[in-house]
């Protein structure tokens, strides 16, 4: 029997000929009056067109619905939590408008979430339990240069203090003794206390290291007179007794410069059953653009974001352990770009594919890697083509998990660069000396593709656009499905609606996949309007739902163990070829950790069909995951949702 994609390719060349002899058939200047649109219409509307292709319909909430989605994540009780935050707006920030929605894609009913913080550009990942955790967000908007009145930037205050910390309450002072200018903290600061050293030989005292505290000050009044140019020694107003001689701040040049976006310290998990918001102890450092990958024993770990001061987060990273639900810091450090795609690997290593979506040094932390978090070692892996132009590119665990193969898509170059990459690079990391190497192209370079695993093993990939957010109207409207075993993409249909930065998408336990967001700079080509965010939400119906009906699955245990078995009633056990566990997504920014299929092994017995979970904890990490069988015309059933304890 011929694949999928062999059969598409047939379909696809009967309609051809049916359109040549149906334009053959039909009146040019009618043809004309009507116009190609409306043909087209007609055609993707057409059972075999969409047995070939796929369909895209596009769903517009009603006015008090819509928002701007920025972070969305498929919950186990089938609802989607679409998050915007303050949804880079702004005003919407000023005026602390937060939005949250959990939207039915069964039923279309949407409810409003109340949204404790500006939860716009945070990170997330889904726990253990079934419940999303959520860290970081926005303390403050970024404001370019030409916005910035009043001169500020980053201050390091010291406390020489071995017996106890200092707490500096926001509005503190800080005048330099060189300058002589006074700069004010915007927020409070706690500064630990200094850390005696001894000789390790004669244990004989040497100095005191002095705790160090990071915080954001900025000039008394507006004005250019007000910048210092070079490193002082700044003298804390206020202080008293020992306090004045030991406590001071240091700062480099503070100036009238852009000032990026804020992060924020505050964490929450979101219930899915309550449907809230419930608070959790803060990370130890503030992060805005972190991303979070769940460990083999389920705890969670954060990396990179920027900070309080709007600088980047210098390696420190941390872990959540959901049971104290408290948070502790790695051994040593180790930076990447903010939302790095760094992936639990099956042997509990980390791996780390260059993809990541802004921030930071174009020299530090953007080589692809394996990473040993025990150990802190990182080993590189070689082979990656276009090196330079992986920011915004994205990155896929290709299906089965087992296989250990990941696919880097396309990518742009650091910042607003013009740069783009049509380049997919793969990777097999169960090769002794893993190296990338290149797979299919796509017509285009493509900053921002979205890619979803699907039931059948083929991945979607989708949108994007040639430039920095959409410049130049040059969002690509075209989908491809990739075939992992013949390294190869087929042509399916294109998307109604172009998709940028601040984009994603989902699968559904239906099969189909949820398309969202979409954040460009301008509306049209000669990139004089500004941009208008993407409020609407496409789905895509893959070619397989358009074969015939779809093979059933029971309802049967709700959790099994790893090791372990769960059997289903069916009626097309006979006609089952694969069973896969697909965890669900939680994605932003070209950012989707969570994705993964499992292969599970299958015996079938009369109606019923008996599945079987690896083992391998790293591979299958606790949790929910929706379970897809897929008969031997490619066909996926509908999900059942499955617990993994």
């Amino acid at each position: 029997m011929k694949d999928p994609s062999s059969r598409r390719r047939a379909r696809r060349i009967a309609i051809g000929a049916a359109v040549v002899i149906a334009l053959a058939g039909m009146n040019g200047p009618w043809l004309w009056r009507v116009g190609s649109e409306k043909y087209h219409n007609y055609k993707i509307n057409q059972p075999e067109y969409k047995a070939d292709n796929g369909h895209w319909k596009v769903i517009d909430f009603p006015e008090e619905y819509r928002q701007n989605t920025i972070h969305a994540s498929l919950l186990h009780t089938g609802k989607i939590l679409m998050v915007a935050g303050s949804g880079n707006n702004q005003k919407n920030f000023d005026d602390k408008k937060f939005d949250t929605r959990l939207w039915d894609p069964v039923n279309n009913t949407i409810k409003k979430i109340p949204t404790p913080v500006d939860l716009f550009c945070t990170g997330h990942t889904q726990l253990a339990d079934g419940k999303l955790l959520i860290a970081g967000g926005t303390k403050r908007y970024e404001k370019l240069k030409g916005d910035v009145t009043k001169a500020g930037g980053l201050m390091i205050v010291h406390n020489e203090n071995p017996d106890k910390p200092i707490t500096l309450p926001a509005g503190t002072k800080f005048t330099g003794k060189k300058n002589g200018k006074t700069f004010v903290s915007k927020d409070p600061v706690v500064v630990e206390r200094a850390k005696k050293v001894f000789d390790k030989q004669t244990g004989a005292f040497l100095r005191n290291d002095p705790g160090l505290g990071r915080i954001y000050v900025e000039a008394q009044q507006s004005g250019a007179k007000h910048e210092t140019g070079t490193q002082d020694n700044y003298r804390v107003q206020g202080l008293s007794g020992g306090d004045t001689r030991n406590t001071y701040g240091i700062a480099q040049k503070l100036a009238l410069d852009k000032k990026d976006f804020q992060g924020i310290k505050d964490t929450f998990e979101f219930d899915p059953v309550a449907e809230k918001y419930i608070k959790v102890d803060p990370m130890n450092e503030a992060r805005w653009y972190p991303t979070l990958t769940t460990l083999t024993d389920g705890k969670v770990l954060s990396l990179s974001g920027l900070d309080e001061i709007g600088q980047l987060v210098p390696g420190k990273n941390e872990v959540y352990d959901p049971k104290t639900k408290k948070w502790t810091y790695t051994k040593g450090i180790r930076q990447f770009p903010t939302y790095p795609a760094i992936f639990q690997m099956a042997d509990g290593r980390l791996f780390y594919s260059g993809s990541n979506a802004g921030y930071g040094p174009d020299d530090v932390g953007r080589d692809p890697g394996v990473w040993n978090l025990r150990t802190n070692k990182f080993k590189k892996i070689p082979g990656m083509s276009d090196p330079d132009l992986l920011e915004t590119s994205n990155t896929v665990e290709l299906p089965p998990a087992q296989d250990q193969r990941y696919m880097v898509v396309g990518g742009g170059g650091v910042g607003e660069s013009k740069d783009s990459s049509p380049k997919t690079r793969i990777v097999d990391l169960k090769d002794a000396n893993p190296k990338f190497t290149d797979g299919p192209e796509l017509e285009k370079g493509t900053r921002y593709p979205q890619a979803s695993v699907l039931p059948d093993d083929s991945v979607l990939v989708s949108g994007g656009s040639e430039d920095y957010r959409g410049r130049g109207a040059s969002n690509i409207k075209q989908a491809r499905l990739y075939d992992p075993k013949t390294n190869s993409f087929d042509k399916v249909a294109d998307p109604h609606v172009g998709r940028n930065y601040h984009s994603g998408s989902i699968l559904l336990p239906d099969g189909r996949v949820m398309f969202f967001g979409s954040d460009s700079l301008y509306s049209d080509k000669g990139n004089t309007k500004p941009g208008v965010f993407e409020q609407r939400v496409e789905i895509y119906t893959p070619p397989y739902l358009y074969h015939g009906s779809q093979p059933t699955l029971g309802e049967g245990p709700k959790s099994i163990k790893r090791g372990g078995s769960g059997t289903f009633p069916t009626e097309h056990a006979s006609s089952i070829k694969k069973a896969r566990l697909i965890r669900p997504s939680a994605t932003t920014h070209v950012t989707d950790i969570d994705q993964t299929s499992i292969a599970l092994d299958m015996k079938k017995q009369g109606n019923k069909l008996t599945v079987t979970v690896p083992k391998n904890r790293s591979l299958v990490e606790s949790g929910w995951y929706m379970l897809f069988v897929t008969d031997d015309q490619g066909t996926p059933s509908k999900a059942q949702w499955v617990h993994i304890p």
